[in-house]
């Protein structure tokens, strides 16, 4: 069995944000929970390198835009490294074989590809052409946008997206393109039923040179949002087949919400017009707030994932983001409730039960388990819960077993069987054992450090020590609140 799973590939105009921290994280927890099935997996990420907002930060910091994404590239190396994120491969759209694959790409769908007068609105931040109507709504809808839209009037090459409105709206219709929450799907099918209109897809070199050189015409560079798009498949090394007939299509591709229509739209015409699968699912999430807000440079409430890593460690955050924000929408971060979750139920209820059963494991039988049974409980609703992308739910069960074995040994009071009958004695704490390393095991995609950690506790039979708490209580933020 083999199994293929991306994240969008993030532009290198500035630093990770929770969002990248977010959408890897998923995706990790995806990768990892295939590889415990045995499934042979590729997970898929990488930088988006191209493009006029490039240019800017480059000229910007005083450096060439070369100099400008090797950085930024290594930086969300280095950030995917601080999360734990198991990546297999990691594309920079500057790579050659990206730039091959993407010209070979261009010349396939050549067919589909026509050249035009483009006339319209251009939103540089963004790297997004606003047609004239879209423009007007954004006039009353987003008035800080509308205000930086600039007119833009050039000579440009067009794919022909209007030709794949109803094979689309069919495949997302039968499932052949699954699209998870349902919201989404609903979303781009409304989209959808007025009509997908041709869309630019390459920029004058004269206007942007930092990019992709059309083939057969110097001067053109292909449109970044169009060129990035084709990593999916260059990464596998399109268009050479062993790979691509191997791993493609992808059987999730983890995605924000708000490039949904570049996904959901435009790459499934790109791979139609390529005579390529559909991907097998698009999952798309929501974005984070802070504390009931969204996140803002300009109003200065950014928090920094490294910041939340330096104060917590990796496997805390990663579980705040796949528990605490809803896997199927908008969820909020905020200091008080990450470090509730941290000293609440990390602390109190995971690893207080650990400490509690090595303890008396090392109390009563000299940190000597024995043999120690497998778990027995149900993952049912564990393993539904992935396959619907709920990350939260999943989490929510583990708990549950958690707060299960937490119960079964205050029922039974080892320490007052540990008085008359040391044979019962020993069936209890190697079952609790043998739960808890059930619960490690299921904990693994979420947070791998505290899995191992469990695992090489209880390994051959005997105890092994910890060093102390896996959560050492933190107050940073909560020392005061009475809430």
């Amino acid at each position: 069995m083999k199994y293929y799973v991306t994240t969008s590939i993030p532009y290198v105009n500035a630093e990770p944000h929770v969002g990248h921290a977010m959408e890897f994280i998923q995706a990790d927890a995806l990768a990892r929970y295939h590889r415990q099935k045995g499934e042979e997996v590729i997970f898929s990420t990488g930088t988006d390198e191209h493009g006029g907002k490039v240019l800017q930060a480059a000229k910007a910091a005083g450096v060439t835009s070369k100099q400008h994404v090797d950085k930024f590239s290594q930086n969300f190396k280095d950030f995917c490294q601080s999360l734990d994120i198991s990546y297999d491969r990691f594309i920079r759209t500057t790579d050659k074989v990206h730039e091959a694959g993407a010209k070979a790409i261009w010349k396939k769908l050549k067919p589909y590809i026509y050249k035009g007068q483009y006339s319209g609105m251009y939103d540089q931040r963004e790297e997004e052409f606003i047609p004239l109507e879209a423009a007007r709504e954004l006039e009353k809808s987003d008035p800080d946008r509308y205000a930086r839209l600039e007119s833009v009037k050039e000579e440009n090459y067009f794919f022909k997206l209007s030709q794949f409105t109803e094979p689309i709206t069919k495949a997302i219709n039968d499932g052949s393109l699954r699209i998870v929450p349902n919201s989404r799907k609903h979303e781009i099918l409304a989209v959808l039923k007025d009509g997908l209109d041709d869309i630019s897809v390459s920029r004058p070199k004269d206007k942007i040179n930092w990019g992709i050189t059309v083939p057969d015409d110097a001067g053109h560079v292909m449109y970044v949002w169009f060129e990035a798009l084709m990593n999916y498949i260059t990464v596998l090394a399109y268009p050479k087949a062993e790979d691509l007939k191997k791993f493609w299509p992808a059987d999730v591709q983890v995605i924000g919400k708000n490039i949904l229509r570049f996904h959901a739209a435009i790459w499934p015409a790109m791979l139609m017009a390529l005579k390529l699968d559909l991907p097998k699912c698009l999952y798309v999430h929501g974005f984070v707030t802070l504390d009931g807000t969204k996140m803002s440079k300009s109003v200065g409430n950014v928090v920094a994932p490294a910041d939340i890593v330096e104060t917590y460690g990796s496997d805390a955050m990663r579980y705040y983001f796949l528990r605490h924000i809803p896997s199927y929408g908008d969820g909020d971060f905020s200091w008080v409730k990450m470090e509730r979750a941290y000293n609440g139920e990390l602390g109190n209820e995971l690893g207080n039960l650990i400490q509690r059963l090595t303890s008396m494991i090392n109390q009563y039988q000299d940190g000597v388990i024995g043999e120690i049974p497998p778990g027995e409980h149900d993952i049912g609703p564990y393993a539904e819960a992935f396959d619907e992308f709920r990350f939260d739910k999943a989490l929510d069960y583990i708990f549950t077993l958690i707060r299960g074995l937490n119960q079964y040994i205050d029922e039974e009071k080892p320490w007052e069987i540990a008085k008359k009958d040391s044979g019962h004695l020993r069936e209890v704490l190697a079952y609790a054992a043998g739960s808890l390393q059930q619960i490690g095991r299921l904990i693994e995609p979420f947070m791998p450090k505290t899995a191992s950690a469990i695992a090489s506790t209880f390994a051959e039979g005997v105890i092994s020590d910890l060093g102390g708490p896996l959560f050492p209580r933190i107050e940073l933020y909560t020392k005061t609140d009475n809430g």
